[in-house]
């Protein structure tokens, strides 16, 4: 990742992209992902607060992921941009339809927030001040960070949160409390350097996608409600199903960044036991001057051998393409990038 942590390096050295005109505007694009949720929707959009220091620009933007009920209209009557899908998406996917327009709007900073009341659009302006300021490339609501201000909810998806948090701190080798927390702050920056392809959610895959690649993450606590006023989580309402889908997108999305240390890894976990195997049958031949009873080792650890072999031969090779690719986003980067202008 040696082209990407240099380009994080240069840019820590100068102001983020389109500080030049900081003084001048900047905008910020509040994105609301909504499936049905006309009991909470106007109050969360009038909460939004349009005078935030150093912003000068504020829109609001509801990604209605195939309501059937009023919020669409109601998001509209409450002043903010509604892009709708006629059928159910996921919220990864709603995140990608407002990544997009955001970039395309020009925006300068981008706020996620969920529109079931959970997050307190007012904690907005705290959120963005690392972004403000310059001292975050992306900051995140984190619920656990500050064990005082930790919410109520079911031990199993407190639990839940924070092995995630630990299984993504491991992955980036850093250290972070909340990686779930849908109440997020884009920098421009960010923004142009996301490459995402989970739809089921995104949540710890931006983590992921942006610590690989060198940008600075802010945690910022923040009081956050546990469970929602009305209705029931459609990403977490299955635990099971959703720790299934989240950890093949976090683990996919490791493959793809660190192909050689998680092949590595896998044959490493398959050469031990076969050095092992073979190491007992031939100590065993030297001893008996005989295969048998154990030709059953030999054959085993030979097999685990070329199969480690395998795995590092295409750790190899992804670690080959994944230059590629790093070249490639860094194209995708500039070419985003001139879209502001």
């Amino acid at each position: 990742m040696f082209f990407f942590e240099c380009r994080a390096k240069a840019r820590a050295n100068r102001p983020w992209y389109g500080a030049e005109d900081a003084a001048n505007t900047m905008k910020l694009v509040v994105s609301m992902p909504a499936l049905n949720e006309e009991k909470t929707i106007t109050k969360v959009i009038e909460g939004i607060p349009r005078d935030i220091p150093g912003i000068t620009e504020v829109h609001v933007l509801v990604v209605n992921d195939g309501s059937t009920d009023s919020t669409a209209a109601l998001s509209t009557a409450a002043g903010a941009t509604v892009l709708s899908n006629p059928q159910p998406r996921g919220v990864g996917a709603a995140f990608h339809t407002a990544l997009g327009w955001a970039i395309a709007q020009g925006a300068d900073l981008l706020v996620t927030i969920d529109s079931d009341g959970q997050f307190n659009p007012a904690d907005i302006p705290t959120l963005a001040a690392p972004i403000i300021n310059g001292s975050a490339d992306f900051a995140t609501a984190s619920r656990f960070k500050d064990p005082a201000l930790i919410p109520v909810m079911p031990p199993i998806k407190l639990w839940g949160n924070r092995m995630m948090s630990r299984l993504v701190s491991r992955l980036t080798e850093g250290k972070f409390y909340d990686v779930s927390c849908g109440m997020r702050c884009y920098s421009r920056r960010a923004m142009l350097s996301l490459n995402l392809l989970g739809k089921f959610t995104y949540t710890q895959e931006v983590f992921l996608n942006l610590a690989f690649k060198g940008l600075r993450i802010a945690e910022v606590p923040i009081p956050v409600r546990g469970e929602r006023e009305f209705g029931k989580s459609r990403v977490a309402s299955n635990l099971w199903q959703y720790a299934t889908k989240t950890s093949g997108i976090i683990f996919r999305c490791y493959r793809d960044y660190r192909p050689l240390r998680f092949f590595g890894g896998v044959a490493f976990g398959l050469i031990v036991p076969a050095v092992l195997l073979e190491g007992f049958f031939v100590g065993h031949y030297m001893l008996t001057g005989a295969f048998s009873p154990h030709k059953w080792a030999g054959f085993t650890g030979a097999g685990l051998f070329v199969l480690g072999l395998m795995m590092l031969y295409m750790g190899l090779i992804g670690d080959m393409l994944d230059r590629h690719r790093m070249y490639l986003e860094e194209v995708l980067y500039h070419a985003r990038a001139r879209s502001k202008d």
